[in-house]
This record gives C-alpha cells, sequence and structure tokens, in this order.
C-alpha cells in the first residue's frame, strides 16, 4: 500500500475523453502516474491505486472471472462499497467482456430485511450470474441469492483471488457493447437497470469533461458519493479516469457523520473539482462549526457541481455564506442536470459564472403552468435555478399533455434526445417502451421549462398532486413541514392518495421523535393548518418513528415507496380495528 497520494501533476499528455471504450481510456491513463486515493474517516490515506495499478489489476481479476465459465456480455452483481476492489473489479468484467452493475451498501444497517430484498431484486431483474462482495456485505449478498437458479457463483475479492487462472485472450471492447447496467435510484418506483454501451457513455463522458466541466492539466477531483450512483460511478469514477486526473474519496457513510472531512479533503491536497447533491452541501452548512473554518482553504475549488435532486437557492446561498471565510467563491457553483437513463449528464451551466435563477408568480404557475417572471413585490414566489444547456450531440424539449413542442416559459414534461440515451431498461420491455417516445426521445419523468436556451427543472411529473383539480407539488408540502423545528431535513414525505370515489387526499408522513402525546398532537394540528393555509386543502398528518420512511440506493426519499408503506399501514390498522369491533 503507498503511503503518499496519487500527484495532481500528471507526467502524460492529456486526452479528454477521445476514446472509444473505457478500457481503452484506461489503457492510456495506466501509462501516466495519476490514481484512485482512498481515505478513512479520520481523513487518514488508506490506500492508493493508481491507474497503471488499476490496469493491471483489473486484468489480472478478468482472467479469474473467466475461470467461472461465464459467457461473453453476462452480467456480473457487484456491491459497491467505497473501495479499490469495487472498481478493479468493474473493470474486470470489461477486459473480461463481461457486464458488471452496481447494487448499494445499506443506506441503514436496522433494515436488514428491506436491503436483502433490495439486492434479490437486482440480482433477479439483472439476470446476474456471478456475484461479489467484500466481507462487510457477504453475508448479506450469500443471504439474497439463496434459492437463484441463475447465479453461479457469490463470493468475496479475496476468494475470486484464490482461483485458478484462465487461458482466455482478453480481447479489446466494441463501442456498441453493452458496457454495464446503472440501476436507477427508483424515487416513484422499483428500481430497473439502465442499458449503457460503450459508445453512450463515451459520448457523456466527453461532454461532461470537455464542455460541462472543461477540465484541464493541474485539475484534481474529491468526493463522498456513492459508487452504486450514476453521479458516483460516472462523474466521480469514470470522468477523472477518461482524463487521467487524480481523485481523492471519501466513504459517503464517513462524510454523512463528519462532512469536513471532505471540504479538509479539498483543502488539503488542493482539489478543484467536487460534486455533491443538494442535501450533501446542506450537510455541511448545518454540521461544520464556525471554529472548523480557519483551517480551511477551499480557494482551489473552481467547480463545485450541484445535481441528482432538486437544486434550491438558498441551498447554495446558505453554503456560499457560510464557507465564503474559508475561501470559498460562489462563482464556483455549477448546477447541472442528468439521470441514469442519459447515462449521467444532459446539461451544464456555464462554468465559472456560478447559479442562475429565476423567480415567478406561483400562482399563474400552478394554475396555467406557465413561468410568469414576477414584477412586483409582495407576491408569493417560486424559485427556480437555471441547470444550463444540453451537452453536444443532445437536445432538450418541453411538451404539453398532447406531446406538442412548448414554447419559453411554459411548464411542461421534459423530453431528452441524444448520443448518451440509454437504449433500453434491461429485459424490461414495457418500461422501455414507456420511456423512450418515438424519435428516441427520452421521457425523463420531469416537468420543466425552457428560457433562452437554458433548462430550469420545476419537480417530477408523478410528483404533482391533484386535488379538486389543482396542481400541488409534493416537495412545496414537504418543505413547509421542514420548516417546523420538529422536523429534520429530509424527513417528510408527501403524496396523494385516491379512494374509491375518485377523491383526492394529501397524505404527509413525518419521522417524529417527539415522544409527548400532547406534542405529537400539537405538530399534528399545526401541520394540518400551515398546508390548509399555504395550498386550501385539507391534510391528513402520520407520525412515525425515525428510519421508517423508505430511501433510494442513492439516500434520496422514495415517495412511492412511502405512500405503499402508508397504506400497508393503514390496512393493518383497520384490519386490527375491525377485529376489535368484532371480539366486542
Amino acid at each position: 500500500m503507498a503511503t503518499i497520494p496519487t500527484p495532481t501533476s500528471n507526467t502524460q499528455s492529456q486526452r479528454l475523453a477521445d476514446f472509444e471504450t473505457l478500457t481503452g481510456a484506461l489503457e492510456y491513463a495506466a501509462a501516466g502516474n495519476a490514481g484512485y486515493n482512498f481515505y478513512d474517516a479520520k481523513g487518514n490515506l488508506r490506500s492508493v491505486l493508481p491507474y497503471q495499478t488499476l490496469r493491471r489489476n483489473a486484468c489480472a481479476s478478468a482472467q479469474k472471472l473467466a475461470g467461472l465459465g461465464l459467457t461473453y456480455g453476462e452480467r456480473v452483481a457487484i456491491i459497491a462499497d467505497t473501495t479499490p476492489e469495487f472498481i478493479e473489479l468493474f473493470f474486470a468484467c470489461r477486459y473480461a467482456g463481461l457486464v458488471p452493475f452496481a447494487m448499494p451498501v445499506p443506506v441503514n444497517l436496522g433494515s436488514h430485511a428491506i436491503y436483502v430484498q433490495q439486492l434479490r431484486g437486482m440480482l433477479e431483474s439483472g439476470q446476474a450470474s456471478a456475484a461479489l462482495a467484500n466481507i462487510d456485505y457477504i453475508n448479506f449478498l450469500q443471504e439474497a441469492a439463496e434459492g437463484s437458479r441463475r447465479l453461479r457463483w457469490v463470493g468475496t475479492p479475496d476468494q475470486l483471488g484464490k482461483l485458478p487462472v484462465s487461458d482466455l485472450e482478453l480481447k479489446p471492447n466494441h463501442p456498441d457493447e453493452i458496457a454495464y447496467l446503472q440501476f436507477t435510484s427508483g424515487s416513484t418506483r422499483g428500481p430497473r437497470g439502465v442499458i449503457i454501451t460503450e459508445r453512450s457513455l463515451m459520448s457523456n463522458l466527453r461532454g461532461i469533461v470537455r464542455n460541462g466541466l472543461e477540465i484541464r492539466p493541474g485539475d484534481r477531483c474529491a468526493s463522498w458519493l456513492p459508487f452504486y450512483h450514476d453521479m458516483g460511478l460516472v462523474g466521480m469514477v469514470m470522468a477523472p479516469m477518461v482524463a487521467q486526473v487524480s481523485v481523492d474519496y471519501l466513504a459517503t457513510r464517513d462524510f454523512a457523520i463528519r462532512p469536513l472531512q471532505w471540504l479538509r479533503l479539498i483543502s488539503r491536497n488542493r482539489a478543484t473539482v467536487a460534486f455533491s447533491q443538494p442535501f450533501g452541501l446542506k450537510l455541511c452548512t448545518l454540521r461544520v462549526r464556525d471554529s472548523d473554518l480557519e483551517d480551511l482553504d477551499l480557494s482551489s475549488w473552481r467547480a463545485a457541481g450541484v445535481g441528482a435532486e432538486m437544486i434550491r437557492p438558498d441551498t447554495l446561498r446558505n453554503f456560499a455564506e457560510k464557507f465564503a471565510p474559508a475561501g470559498f467563491d460562489a462563482r464556483a457553483f455549477l448546477p447541472c442536470y442528468g439521470l441514469a437513463e442519459s447515462t449521467l449528464a444532459v446539461t451544464f451551466s456555464q462554468i465559472g459564472q456560478g447559479f442562475q435563477s429565476l423567480c415567478v408568480d406561483a400562482g399563474t404557475l400552478v394554475d396555467k403552468k406557465i413561468a410568469v417572471r414576477l414584477q412586483a413585490e409582495g407576491r408569493k414566489f417560486s424559485e427556480f435555478v437555471n441547470c444550463g444547456r444540453p451537452l453536444p450531440e443532445h437536445t432538450v424539449k418541453v411538451v404539453g399533455d398532447t406531446g406538442e413542442s412548448l414554447p419559453d416559459l411554459r411548464v411542461g414534461s421534459v423530453l431528452v434526445q441524444g448520443s448518451s440515451i440509454m437504449t433500453g431498461y434491461f429485459n424490461n420491455p414495457e418500461d422501455t417502451s414507456k420511456t423512450l417516445r418515438p424519435g428516441n426521445w427520452l421521457d425523463t419523468g420531469d416537468l420543466g421549462f425552457l428560457f433562452e436556451g437554458d433548462l430550469y427543472v420545476t419537480g417530477r411529473r408523478t410528483d404533482v398532486i391533484i386535488v379538486n383539480g389543482r396542481n400541488i407539488r409534493a416537495q412545496d408540502i414537504e418543505e413547509l413541514a421542514e420548516q417546523q423545528p420538529e422536523v429534520r431535513t429530509r424527513e417528510a414525505s408527501a403524496f396523494g392518495i385516491t379512494d374509491a370515489n375518485d377523491v383526492t387526499t394529501i397524505v404527509l408522513v413525518i419521522e417524529c421523535r417527539l415522544t409527548s402525546i400532547t406534542d405529537r398532537q400539537s405538530l399534528t394540528t399545526r401541520l394540518q393548518r400551515l398546508v390548509y393555509m399555504a395550498f386550501g386543502v385539507n391534510c391528513l398528518v402520520e407520525l412515525v418513528p425515525p428510519h421508517t420512511l423508505p430511501r433510494t440506493s442513492s439516500g434520496k426519499l422514495s415517495r412511492f415507496a412511502a405512500r405503499q408503506g402508508f397504506l400497508q399501514r393503514t390496512q393493518l390498522t383497520d384490519q386490527l380495528s375491525a377485529a376489535e369491533s368484532r371480539d366486542k
């Protein structure tokens, strides 16, 4: 194990993703001295994986995988902890002509059964022939694999290393091959395996490193993003490698406990590129003490990418204000928009310009689906962040309910067309046909509008609750709840329930730590009053214990699963009430 991180200054001429395949890019990067660096929770360098070592180890593991008797194109599932072993196994699959897919580590170790069920669903959906996990998670994987008729081998990287070496000749990959499957995080439904080809992957990576980030010699990345998430895997594992720059990693769980360590990595190693979901920035703002700022120097950070969920302007403003004394420049903010079905990125805002936003009349937005720029003070407004323009070889359009293209400032469904769009969901033609429209237009499921060529995302189409003809955004209700001192960020989930008479009721489920009956009733009554005052509708509030609300593999709340959980709890309550009535 190396004792020093890979250098920022590379020894080879920089090429920005001008390769046909991922392994082709690694063959070039391996001639330099850049690579991956892994840090522990205390900020100590744990292990180093130069690209040249990655290539050597991946090729060796490819020969081991070939010894399992897997045929070209079969799927290999890997639990994606933040370790060198995961990256080596991922690239080993590609060298062996196999199709890897990353599976999540457990978000909450208390949810054993839920996690095993999630793994089992992915193994079945991806039709995996082999599966690997490190020693920390192998028991979960073995439990999930029980009864599988397709899986032929389940084990750890160490167990794989003890297998005999095959004499398979490692052949170059082809651009039209499937590079990997990316499972969607499943915010509104069960996860699906997105088919990513080598061609679409390299197209997206070129757009990211050349046009989105404008990567240059001397750049260095720092990341806490999970490897099983598209922004972590494509944006912070593959993109640095195809541009031959070094990257420093902090495990996601370590970041969640102490986000200051991520900022210290940026400061210590003079990182220039680091991405986060908005909640990560909010976590930094809340958890980092003012006294910690004295030891931070964030002046090197030129590209502070933000994406993967709705971007709130106040989240960015608060972060910039908090860390300005540590040298953070708000012009580094780089809002972007993307999704797994487009490999990763779709749009980037202009680098070096910070974030821009539009304030629009809230009433007109809801009632007429038009983003009217605010003209007078005092009116209720909604503010949306500019997510920028499409990458080269990509087009974004906004369409109405009947599929017609809408003009600027008209809110509709966001559709994307381009060279990095998926070919479909693996073994799921039904969902593929629903998502890919004629002309290979990808229906993102998001709502938004265009203005002067830039995209503004206003929410998820499936997250709009229609009550008495009114469109109410679920996230607006959740934000209202989170403003209460008893409700923590990301512990509120709103959705609609429609009964047999076609009457829709808004349900707000809150993870609550209050134990006093009086305090709980006070919070419930206050939330109901606030929702009625803000939206003119009644709301059913349910208080549940912490860790009840289901989360996706990327840590986001799943409204679809929250709704299912509420219905199950309600049905159980009704059954118990009926039983009690019979007993009487």
